[in-house]
């Protein structure tokens, strides 16, 4: 596969670029098998490309204080390998003082705190939760533009790109997203007309169906596994609601969660991939989610995300000139970490594997 990919990158490069999240490799770092300078050797030498995000408190040694000795070693090693910083991801931990919750001043001087730690570590963007109220968001947007960090809120699952209904669910995240977000982060940049402030969408946000390694977790998990296969079954036939109404009718001393149900019936979140077109100008990076990487039935060597929707987002993206990178991001081990370590996917090779289909798909 690293054959393949390395012919692709001989030839013209495209416009749009493809990195890395580290988070990719929690298991390898967990377990000792890879530190932070192994996964950019990785990304560098076997993918062939220079993008890299972290999730900044699992990266970072002691932040949000890190040493200056950390951030001199960072950035040795990320010019040895002439690797581009794209993405910090920051949480806010607005219980971070344990005798209160932040403030929103309070959060936003962790976010300005957050912009100076990205920009000494050579990011262009850090992403914020979608969670993240639009005014602290404003209130460290001068620091943003100070020290050249751009600040990118997230457009993750459930949240579409765009409000195809009225409707409120009675249950599930569905139920409290806010379809303002999106156009929040797009009425802050035209009323600042800053450059700083934008949005990172997560593939997630085209997911179809749920992954193959979720309906397994699933119902490994289970009280009764056939609740599961009627939640699956049923899923584009009836509404979340009527499907968790009917799921406790059928198995009332059922001990499945909402947060279960909803992983299995993504339907009602999911964008169309033509809504990616009118917010293309507000994306400073995009999140490569995915689970579980397979062959193509037919293709040796081709691989695909059998329940995201990749493809025609990837054309509608190149049709508009988008430049900026997708970063992969693999969460399929969470699926899996019941099994122990020897039921883990190999992280390196799922990477590995959603590469050769980015390249392809990008026209490497």
């Amino acid at each position: 596969m690293s054959e393949r990919m390395n012919t692709q990158s001989q030839n013209k490069p495209a416009a749009i670029k493809r990195g890395v999240s580290l988070y990719s490799y929690q298991q390898q770092q967990f377990f000792e098998k890879m530190d932070w300078k192994d996964m950019i050797r990785e990304v560098h030498d076997n993918l062939h490309t220079d993008g890299i995000e972290i999730i900044m408190d699992s990266i970072v040694p002691r932040y949000p204080f890190p040493t200056e000795q950390f951030i001199y070693d960072w950035n040795n090693t990320m010019a040895r390998y002439n690797m581009k910083a794209v993405t910090a991801d920051v949480f806010l931990d607005v219980h971070q003082f344990r005798d209160h919750v932040m403030n929103h001043e309070e959060a936003a001087l962790r976010l300005k705190n957050d912009i100076i730690i990205a920009s000494k570590m050579g990011f262009e963007n850090v992403r914020t939760l979608s969670s993240v109220p639009i005014d602290v968001i404003e209130m460290a947007l001068e620091t943003a533009e100070k020290y050249g960090v751009r600040i990118g809120k997230e457009i993750h699952f459930p949240i579409p790109i765009k409000q195809r209904t009225q409707k409120k669910n009675k249950y599930g995240m569905s139920a409290v997203r806010d379809f303002r977000l999106v156009q929040q982060i797009i009425d802050l940049k035209e009323k600042t007309g800053s450059p700083f402030v934008g949005l990172v969408p997560d593939f997630g946000i085209f997911q179809h169906k749920a992954s193959k390694v979720t309906v397994d977790y699933e119902r490994r998990n289970a009280k009764y596994p056939e609740e599961v296969d009627f939640i699956v079954e049923n899923r584009d036939k009836l509404s979340f609601d009527d499907l968790v109404d009917l799921a406790h009718e059928k198995y009332p001393d059922g001990e499945m969660t909402i947060t279960s149900m909803e992983r299995l019936a993504v339907h009602e979140s999911i964008s169309q991939p033509e809504d990616i077109v009118d917010i293309i100008p507000y994306i400073l990076s995009i999140h490569g989610k995915f689970y579980d990487m397979t062959e193509i039935p037919g293709k040796p060597g081709c691989y695909e995300e059998a329940c995201i929707d990749y493809e025609n987002p990837v054309k509608y993206l190149k049709a508009c000139g988008y430049e900026g990178y997708i970063d992969s991001e693999y969460e399929g081990q969470r699926d899996q970490q019941d099994m122990g370590y020897e039921g883990l996917a190999d992280e390196v090779e799922q990477v590995r594997r959603h590469h050769e289909m980015l390249a392809r798909l990008i026209g490497e």
